[in-house]
């Protein structure tokens, strides 16, 4: 995968989080996302947090959601045929 296939994948991203849980990062924090991604579920759904300014250990249910739509891109950044 290019670079720039990271970072429309990682915008696309982006893009879900904020219009289907509110979480609409300040476009450095999005640019810095784009640019060097965590490389594991747990740890880009930490950033997005951590960008929002918020806990995520306090917000059990919420960072669930958010894991399950960054594992789900995650997985499909992976195929084989990209």
């Amino acid at each position: 995968m290019t670079q720039r296939d990271v970072r429309a994948d990682v915008g696309e991203l982006l893009y879900e989080l904020c219009v289907d849980l509110g979480f609409c990062l300040p476009p450095d924090d999005m640019r810095r996302l784009q640019e060097a991604p965590p490389t594991d579920a747990d740890s880009f759904t930490d950033a997005v947090f951590e960008a929002e300014g918020m806990d995520p250990a306090e917000h059990d249910g919420l960072r669930e959601q958010v894991r399950a739509a960054v594992d789900r891109h995650m997985r499909g950044w992976a195929a084989p045929d990209r």
